[in-house]
């Protein structure tokens, strides 16, 4: 059945690649732009005019629509703690309106140490961070606000269209051939890895459950566990051309140096503690509802992410076109 589907945030790394997984099956798509004129999108994409700030832009794109993907977020984590929840909210003040659902793309910043190794899809969330209590006072604000609401929890995102996120901003560099690869945790610690088209494709498939959901879900999206996390580098390596001790320590102590004055490596030390335990996601309820959760085998993953981002020495091309988030 064709859906319409609202993206909010559809140059971001998740909105494109729903808007992608949405455009392959045939549902009708409509971005809400700023700046429509300068949005490099797929023709066939409807693109509403507005900002997702201000609640009559959101609630007017709205209209007629059976899903809103809310995928904003401030860029550079700034004013976080004043714009995460406002937007949100608009989102699904919208989808209440319009009788949508909100779909939301979450991350494990919610939940502290108490909740590791395994994060099951019912688990309290005790954030530890300044920037994991947002998270979860604006996923506890969606989720009252009448709105039926799907919260989908990943990993570390990667993919092409992830150009923000770790895999391409510490790892890799795009336009170029790596001559080593930095790894940001130690050598011994799992962790969980959301490559996006797998992630956009079990939206998807929970779009096609719409009448099995209960009005508020909670779910879990298990993507790659790899143990240790290292082995993702060490596959980036291998898809380089690169011998295994080319893999380097991510330099922590600049992060400390620059963070007294920049924002974002302050917002970056918070979230260290990530690297440097096993973290893994329980997706029970998620496959009840779907089946076996969509997964690209991992080396494919990386070559495939690698490759169009111009990282391989056998060629492959990045496009600034392909912009996307840092999923906070």
């Amino acid at each position: 059945m064709t859906r319409t589907i609202l993206i909010i945030g559809a140059t971001g790394g998740a909105g494109r690649a729903v808007a992608d997984a949405a455009l392959a099956r045939g549902h009708d798509v409509r971005a809400l732009q700023r700046r429509p004129e300068a949005a490099e999108l797929d023709r066939r994409i409807e693109i509403r005019r507005g900002d997702a700030m201000n609640a009559a832009d959101v609630a007017e794109a709205a209209r007629g629509a059976d899903f809103i993907f809310h995928g904003a977020n401030p860029p550079g984590y700034r004013h976080w703690d004043r714009l995460v929840e406002p937007m949100a909210m608009n989102a699904a003040m919208a989808a209440k309106a319009a009788g949508a659902r909100l779909l939301l793309p979450g991350n494990v910043y919610n939940f502290g140490p108490d909740q590791f190794p395994l994060i099951h899809e019912d688990a309290p969330q005790n954030p530890i961070s300044a920037k994991g209590a947002v998270r979860k006072a604006m996923e506890q604000a969606v989720k009252a606000s009448g709105a039926r609401v799907t919260i989908l929890h990943a990993g570390d995102y990667f993919g092409v269209q992830a150009p923000a996120s770790w895999f391409s901003n510490v790892m890799a560099k795009p336009g170029r051939t790596p001559r080593r690869i930095y790894w940001p945790g130690d050598r011994a610690s799992g962790h969980a890895f959301a490559y996006l088209p797998d992630y956009a494709e079990a939206f998807m498939r929970l779009i096609e459950q719409e009448d099995r959901m209960e009005d508020v879900e909670d779910l879990n999206f298990a993507g790659h566990y790899l143990d240790p996390g290292i082995r993702l580098a060490e596959i980036a390596a291998h898809a380089a051309g690169l011998e295994s001790r080319k893999i380097k320590a991510f330099p922590w102590w600049a992060v400390r140096l620059a963070a007294p004055f920049v924002p974002l490596c302050r917002e970056l030390l918070e979230m260290r503690y990530l690297w440097f335990t096993d973290v893994r996601l329980d997706n029970t309820r998620l496959e009840a509802l779907i089946g076996p959760e969509p997964r690209t085998a991992i080396d494919a993953a990386v070559e495939e992410t690698m490759g169009r981002m111009g990282c391989l020495p056998h060629g492959g091309t990045w496009s600034a076109a392909e912009p996307s988030l840092f999923s906070g």
